[in-house]
């Protein structure tokens, strides 16, 4: 039985939330009533606009559980944010920058960048030692400045230990950097259980949202550590007084938010993150990782197919990598997209990740459709 949120084709199965998810059916409504409004008033609902982006805000700070929304900066997306602190902080010859050999392009190359100033960029092999959090930790020394890592794996679906790698790297004033992309929406996260100094996501993937728009998460603490890169009328600190001369900078994280705000984004986002608080984080991790459990466990029966994800008893996440011991990534790839089932060819495999919203029935489905072949 579909999920009334996602009228989905039934000609689809979606396991792809981990690329670009569908919206659920309340987001599309809300885009057509701002759209409509648009239409026949203009602007004349702007206040009313402003509360929505007000509410954003605060959906985000329950979704991080942030202390407080005044650190929510709204932007473009990770690779935005990301930026933003990899060119905010003031770095010196020596330092250096811990992460994994396992990240996304965006948590890679706004850092392997800065070699400009003398900056290191080291990459862990997270298989490399007892844990991943080991490997990570045998990199740092007393030029560490920063250790930023994916909470979940874009490819493999691994998930590392944020509160051991938070509680490391406070002992040793080192900051930490998290790309949650793959975490929020999906699983629940806590930036202060974390001690997590950044934290960056788009909202169009787990969390259902439109592309262009994702959350910056900083404490007050690290966001003074950033020097602003762009400059705009929407980061001064009184955003509406156009003829404020002198001007200061928003004492809030919308310092890092320097023109006009995604306004069709924000009631499209909204929309899409209240379907996830009314549900409810605990059980939409349940369920996302009980759909993970059983997709590993039919696999593992599966004599055709080989499980590439690790396992993980505690850490797990909605990600699920396999391959066909006999048909090549690519002709299965192709072959799942037109049988109508939405996955992504990822990390030397096909990777499946599907939602809370997804039907054990639909993983059986899928699985003999590949049987089939």
């Amino acid at each position: 039985m579909k999920h009334p949120e996602f009228p989905l084709t039934g000609e689809l199965i979606y396991f792809n939330h981990a690329a670009v998810a569908p919206w659920p059916k309340r987001t599309s409504e809300a885009v057509i009533r701002f759209a409509e409004q648009n239409t026949r008033y203009g602007s004349h609902f702007y206040l009313d606009w402003l509360n929505k982006e007000a509410e954003l805000r605060r959906q985000l700070q329950t979704l991080l559980n942030a202390p407080s929304a005044d650190d929510i900066a709204l932007v473009k997306n990770t690779s935005e944010a990301l930026s933003l602190v990899a060119y905010g902080l003031t770095w010196k010859t020596g330092d250096n920058i811990v992460s994994s050999n396992e990240e996304f392009p965006s948590n890679r190359m706004a850092w392997e960048s800065l070699s400009s100033q003398g900056v290191e960029f080291r990459q862990a092999d997270l298989y490399g030692a007892d844990t991943p959090e080991d490997a990570l930790f045998a990199l740092v020394d007393g030029n560490t400045r920063l250790l930023t890592i994916s909470s979940i794996h874009f490819a493999s679906g691994l998930r590392v230990n944020l509160e051991r790698i938070g509680e490391f790297c406070k002992r040793r004033g080192i900051l930490f950097c998290i790309d949650a992309i793959q975490s929020l929406g999906a699983v629940q996260f806590d930036v202060q259980a974390y001690h997590a100094d950044f934290v960056m996501a788009d909202g169009h993937k787990w969390m259902f949202g439109p592309e262009g728009l994702g959350v910056f998460y900083t404490t007050p603490e690290a966001r003074d550590q950033l020097k602003l890169t762009q400059y705009g009328w929407h980061m001064m600190k009184d955003t509406h007084d156009y003829e404020n001369k002198p001007w200061k900078i928003h004492p809030t994280a919308r310092r890092f938010e320097c023109g006009s705000p995604n306004m069709l984004g924000i009631h499209a986002f909204s929309a899409s993150l209240s379907l996830l608080l009314e549900t409810g984080m605990d059980k939409v991790e349940t369920q996302v990782l009980e759909k993970s459990d059983y997709l590993k466990a039919v696999i593992d029966k599966n004599s055709q197919l080989v499980l590439l994800s690790k396992r993980q008893n505690r850490l797990k996440s909605g990600i699920v990598l396999f391959k066909h011991r006999t048909v090549a990534n690519g002709e299965l790839y192709s072959y799942l997209q037109k049988s109508g089932v939405v996955c992504a060819l990822r990390g030397g495999g096909i990777r499946f990740s599907p939602h809370f919203y997804n039907a054990f029935e639909e993983i059986d489905r899928a699985l003999e459709l590949i049987e089939l072949l």
